[in-house]
């Protein structure tokens, strides 16, 4: 109940209107009510792609081959990762449900559990990690980057950044609306300018690489770089008005928008001569554009950040069961500033190889198992489902793709050295040997009645 002197409502604060169902349905399917079209949903993932690390992984690869060999990589790579990420939209869309809800299918209602722990928790860590990306730089710009001002600036964009995942879809859809058409036209003003300064198309393809990269190394960075975060596509992509929009949106996101972020990263760092290469910022500064570069990185971090603190919010819906996101986007936020403010950023390589050894599995087997078991083409509501605690066959499936991609990896702590056992991307290898393991277990072991399975009753509706 709100004070009499303050006015300040925090429960409708923190929790929304209760009288009011939370609009972006965190525990429910999305009604067909409330979906989009493809404009909507491509804007949000576009955003959500728009991240400066690949900017970074794209000038390094580039560095690497030289231009011409990177375009081949780059090619391969985002082809794997666009029909990775819209397989799994299309699923979401017509389930209407989040990564984590579909979790509850796939691996029962105790064990996604362990999905809201990997997804959301991770997220909170990705949101601390990221804060500093925008707050050093804008520090640096004003010229004033002692380390209290920077701390200021964290809690300050750390906010802003948590304001538009607190209202949600349509938050971060306006915000995306402005931030991709602005982030384009940076983008291929910046490519213009480099091309120029490099000698023209010609002196552009024509440089080589240092050497040093294999064209399988180069594919698995260029996989890497953002199939942890297409895992948690479904958040977004379950608005979609049907499947087909949500796997087209997917594929534009992270097929052409990744494809292209990376390409400016390229082009970025094998024309100019900053730390770190391909850095958005330090590129545009060097163009004569450092204004335009601080906004840019504003919204290149904004659109990424929200997602995240979007993402930890649903997670903890379902971790809870409580039909609001809220409370979790305010919690995960607060602790993620806490990271941002201890120095977490300085783990952000460990953390996106972490992130690519473990999420990915998850992604494997829901895709399996909604093409094998449920479907698409019809899917039980959720309440007409009397979910198993833990399905057994999907949990040996995730387990096996962990596996597998920590003996890609090399190593199961990221920055500690181990030899490679096994030949090939880390992050594919784990959804491969998840998807093989999860048919091969299904129908050894749960179709055959030796361990169980869900059960739906026979009068159920489907979405």
């Amino acid at each position: 109940m709100a004070t009499q002197d303050s006015g300040f409502d925090w429960r409708t604060f923190v929790f929304g209107d209760e009288d009011l169902p939370d609009p972006d349905w965190p525990v429910d399917h999305v009604p067909k009510s409330e979906r989009k079209g493809l404009v909507s949903i491509s804007a949000v993932l576009l955003g959500f792609v728009f991240f400066a690390g690949t900017l970074w992984a794209g000038a390094e690869v580039g560095a690497a081959m030289g231009f011409v060999p990177m375009l081949s990589a780059m090619a391969v790579g985002y082809a794997i990762l666009g029909v990775y990420v819209a397989t799994l939209c299309a699923i979401s869309a017509k389930a209407g449900l989040t990564t984590v809800l579909l979790s509850r299918y796939t691996f029962g209602r105790i064990g996604a559990k362990w999905a809201d722990l990997l997804l959301g928790g991770t997220q909170v860590g990705w949101f601390g990690v990221t804060i500093p990306l925008i707050a050093v730089p804008t520090a640096s710009f004003f010229g004033v980057d002692t380390p209290m001002f920077v701390s200021a600036l964290v809690v300050v964009w750390g906010l802003l950044h948590l304001a538009t995942a607190y209202f949600g879809y349509e938050g971060m859809e306006r915000l995306s609306y402005v931030a991709v058409p602005a982030l384009v036209v940076v983008g291929l003003l910046s490519i213009g300018i480099a091309v120029v300064d490099s000698g023209g198309v010609g002196g552009l393809l024509s440089q080589v690489g240092g050497g040093g990269m294999a064209f399988g190394a180069a594919v698995t960075i260029v996989v890497g770089t953002f199939i942890s975060g297409g895992t948690q596509a479904p958040n977004w992509a379950r608005f979609a008005a049907n499947k087909r929009v949500a796997f087209w949106a997917g594929l534009i996101a992270f097929l052409v928008g990744n494809g292209f972020l990376f390409l400016s990263g390229a082009v970025g760092g094998a024309v100019y001569d900053v730390t770190p290469a391909g850095d958005l910022y330090a590129v545009l500064t060097a163009q004569g554009l450092a204004f335009v570069g601080l906004v840019a990185l504003v919204f290149n971090i904004w659109t990424t950040n929200d997602n995240a603190a979007y993402a930890f919010g649903v997670a903890g819906s379902e971790a809870f069961d409580l039909d609001r996101k809220r409370p979790f986007v305010l919690a995960g936020g607060a602790v993620g500033i806490v990271l941002a403010l201890v120095g977490v950023d300085s783990l952000l390589v460990p953390w996106l190889a972490t992130l690519g050894q473990y999420i990915p599995p998850i992604g494997g087997v829901i895709i399996a198992d909604f093409l094998l078991v449920w479907g698409l083409g019809r899917i039980p509501r959720m309440e007409d489902v009397s979910f198993t605690n833990v399905r057994w066959v999907s949990i040996l499936a995730y387990v096996a793709g962990c596996v597998v991609a920590i003996l890609t990896a090399g190593s199961m702590i990221p920055g500690v050295a181990a030899p490679q056992l096994l030949p090939g991307i880390t992050s594919l290898n784990g959804i491969v040997a998840a998807v093989v393991v999860h048919v091969v277990g299904y129908y050894a072991l749960e179709r055959s009645g030796v361990v169980d399975g869900h059960t739906v009753d026979t009068d159920a509706d489907y979405v």
